[in-house]
């Protein structure tokens, strides 16, 4: 998760009272939220707050969105709560959607909790339905902070926490072109490096042995947009080895990244085995996630009994909120609007980069997501601090932008621009005039 910005005072008794998430406790200090509509947030002492991060890159369809609250409204006067072993009416027709806008024809659907869970849960039915133990996924990943969702990431911060290994997981190095860790010379070069290497593992654990691949297919909060030639290729790879691929879409869905799922944009050949949802599925309006798995790995699964269970799974009030949310970005054309301001806002940050030597790279995901990494030197690449933490000057841009009403998230040395699909063209402008002024001011003090 990237850190946002801090300042302003938060609610005493939520300081004295609540563990927060991804920070040092006696750091807190963040506003508290009142409301919100479109893009924007309220705060309890009365500003306003232009999200250029969907928060946790979430709010797909910005806040309070009229469709989605009035379905659960509608469906908490029907029925709040019925457990995922009787029937609920929006959890078949949420499934029926996500399938098709996936092309999964004969596929099933699992709803969880939230991304770790959905994560976690298609590694449980990789596993079944191919009866093999071995995971590969990435260096430089996040699939979640639950212990299992741990393993399965390469993250730097709780690498510690947790042995991988023992959860039967293997690492690869990313297609990081900016710094490929194969020391290619070209984006394509690492992609096909990158993919090399997982062949290479495949081998070496056998073929026997590995369940699946998991990756994300474009935007994470790692902030790695790989090359357009790694998602093909890696598909290609998998194949030919008879392993599953897992995408992870929990962030990169629901037009983030210019479509309903990132993986579509490389073709309907290039469909994974297994796909996890989240954040986006509901807009953030209620916590959901999910596992929309092929027709193939349905049928290897359905003769077995499935070992999992969660109280909440396919909440009806989630599902209801999940059912409006992918009808509003239908309906509203908000996956197309995605692609179009997002190339706009792409163009802008290379601009950008033209003009401040602050900025090393800028990465696109094809859709509202973009990735700004800051270096302290442009010719070396050397980073404005040491990953994964944040130089001061970057915190200090981050309560510039605060003060003046806008919210920017940012993880190590890289600025996330994942701003909600409904945001107005003004408002973009607006957001990167003034982060355009507050990199000036960045690049002049360090």
């Amino acid at each position: 998760m990237p850190a946002q910005a801090m300042t302003a005072a938060g609610t005493p008794a939520e300081r004295q009272t609540v563990l927060h998430s991804w920070c040092i406790q006696t750091e807190w200090n963040a506003p508290t939220i009142v409301g919100g509509e479109g893009a924007r947030l309220h705060t309890a002492d009365g500003r306003t707050i232009l999200d250029m991060s969907s928060l946790a890159e979430c709010s797909n369809l910005g806040h309070q969105h009229p469709r989605v609250v009035a379905a659960i409204r509608a469906q908490a006067h029907k029925l709040c709560f019925v457990t995922s072993s009787w029937g609920a009416e929006p959890r078949a027709e949420l499934a029926a959607l996500l399938l098709e806008h996936a092309g999964f024809a004969g596929g099933r659907v699992f709803f969880t909790l939230g991304g770790a869970d959905a994560n976690e849960h298609a590694v449980k039915f990789a596993r079944a339905a191919a009866a093999r133990p071995w995971i590969i996924t990435r260096e430089r990943s996040y699939h979640g902070a639950s212990y299992a969702a741990m393993a399965l990431s390469g993250d730097t911060r709780t690498v510690s926490q947790v042995d991988a290994a023992a959860f039967r997981v293997v690492h690869v190095p990313p297609p990081y072109a900016y710094r490929c860790p194969f020391g290619t010379a070209s984006p394509e070069e690492c992609a096909a490096a990158a993919v090399r290497r997982v062949a290479e593992v495949i081998g070496e654990l056998s073929a026997g042995a590995v369940a699946a691949v998991m990756m994300e297919p474009n935007a994470g909060s790692n902030g790695i947009v790989a090359p357009a030639s790694f998602w093909p290729a890696l598909c290609a790879a998998t194949r030919a080895a008879g392993v599953y691929l897992i995408a992870d879409e929990v962030m990169s869905a629901f037009g983030r990244c210019g479509e309903w799922f990132a993986w579509q944009r490389y073709g309907a050949e290039c469909r994974p085995d297994i796909m996890t949802l989240a954040k986006g599925l509901t807009g953030a309006h209620l916590p959901l996630g999910a596992v929309v798995v092929s027709a193939s790995v349905a049928r290897a699964l359905e003769p077995q009994m499935l070992m999992t269970g969660l109280t909440y799974c396919g909440h009806p009030l989630c599902c209801a909120a999940g059912v409006a949310a992918l009808e509003s970005y239908r309906d509203e054309g908000l996956i197309e609007r995605s692609r179009t301001l997002g190339a706009r806002m792409l163009g802008e940050l290379r601009r950008m980069q033209a003009r401040h030597a602050v900025i090393g790279d800028v990465r696109g995901g094809h859709g509202l997501f973009a990735v700004v990494e800051l270096v302290r030197d442009r010719s070396s690449r050397a980073p404005l601090a040491p990953w994964p933490q944040m130089h001061s000057a970057l915190r200090r841009l981050l309560e510039s932008a605060l003060g003046a009403g806008v919210s920017f998230a940012a993880r190590g040395n890289l600025l996330l621009l994942a701003p909600p699909l409904v945001i107005g063209e003004r408002e973009l402008a607006e957001a990167l005039a003034l982060l355009d002024r507050l990199l000036g001011e960045l690049g002049a003090s360090v």
